[in-house]
């Protein structure tokens, strides 16, 4: 019996077997048995899930960037600028929070209470001097001639005052920081009688006669320089508005006047009267031609509008005594 593989690609039982011309196929007789002998599919409405073996990953974990610093190490470098708290980076034992009973307050690991908080890691010493070094191409030098407090005072009278506030809270933005502080000394402004009893009256409360300032302080705009520029035009206002002289204000008597101005009134005409009597005084003679008649025009001065007290009565008498030469006299008779 011969047997022949008449197909390209067969498996070693796919053979023709002539014996009175019979053909025989174990591959195709599987395909049928396999057709009439299929298993029915089962409709499944939910698909039972796979169970899929997860292997992990056992990595070794880096340690704290803080555990590896140098005792050396270049802080300004490691925290250049203002960020969130980071208990990795920063080598410090820090703790806050609110303690439980018997034991310290939270560490700085997981601390939402650091987190949230700005800090100040920024700004260290070395940081601050590193910027000063950075700014100091753009700024000029100091001036030699301001050397003492009294110099700047006379070429800057004006002086600033404001506030930076910082607390807890999302935000470091606080409404009061917006408010500004503009004081400068009476003296430094050129007033003449007038002018600088107009001001007072347009100041008000605001000067203070022991420290000589005149204080504005500007709180209506939303801005800390929009306030100062109201304080600026405040002031500049006040200035020019007390040189303007009104018709009636010619018609202001010494009985109107805030304090005593001893200028103005019969003291000093009586002073020069009894200086040239029995002669006439004359109207332009100059009181402080005569001796110790500035002393005298200071102590009455101070005795009207501090009012009296051991202190300026002693000065009144003492004032007293020099103008009319009493106290010579009365030593050279004991």
């Amino acid at each position: 019996m011969a047997v022949f593989c008449i197909a390209e690609r067969c498996s070693i039982s796919a053979f023709i077997k002539i014996s009175g011309v019979r053909y025989n196929s174990s591959s195709a007789a599987s395909k049928t048995a396999s057709t009439n002998q299929g298993e029915f599919r089962v409709l499944q409405l939910i698909p039972k899930k796979e169970e899929v073996k997860r292997y992990e990953r056992n990595t070794a974990a880096i340690p704290p960037r803080s555990e590896q610093m140098a005792v050396d190490q270049d802080w300004p470098s490691v925290w250049p600028g203002p960020r969130t708290f980071h208990p990795a980076v920063v080598p410090l034992p820090i703790r806050q929070g609110y303690p439980n009973k018997n034991e310290a307050p939270p560490n700085k690991w997981g601390n939402a209470e650091l987190m949230k908080i700005p800090n100040f890691l920024h700004l260290t010493p070395p940081a601050i001097q590193r910027h000063c070094e950075a700014l100091k191409q753009f700024c000029t030098k100091w001036p030699k001639e301001l050397d003492t407090n009294e110099k700047c005072d006379q070429h800057y009278p004006i002086e600033y005052i404001s506030s930076d506030y910082c607390y807890s809270s999302p935000t470091i933005k606080d409404p009061l920081a917006r408010i500004v502080t503009l004081r400068v000394k009476l003296s430094s402004l050129k007033l003449d009688s007038h002018a600088r009893d107009k001001f007072l009256r347009l100041v008000g409360p605001r000067y203070d006669e022991k420290t000589d300032y005149v204080t504005i302080v500007t709180d209506r705009c939303p801005t800390r320089k929009q306030n100062r520029d109201y304080a600026d035009y405040i002031l500049t206002a006040l200035y020019q508005e007390s040189w303007v002289m009104e018709s009636w204000e010619a018609e202001k008597a010494l009985a109107d006047m805030e304090y005593y101005d001893w200028d103005k009134n019969k003291s000093r005409k009586t002073l020069v009267s009894i200086h040239v009597w029995p002669n006439n005084p004359p109207e332009d003679l100059d009181y402080q031609k005569i001796p110790n008649a500035t002393e005298y025009k200071m102590a009455v001065t101070d005795l009207i509008n501090t009012g009296e007290d051991h202190f300026t009565v002693n000065k009144y008498r003492e004032s007293v005594k020099n103008l009319l030469h009493l106290k010579k006299s009365q030593d050279s008779s004991n």
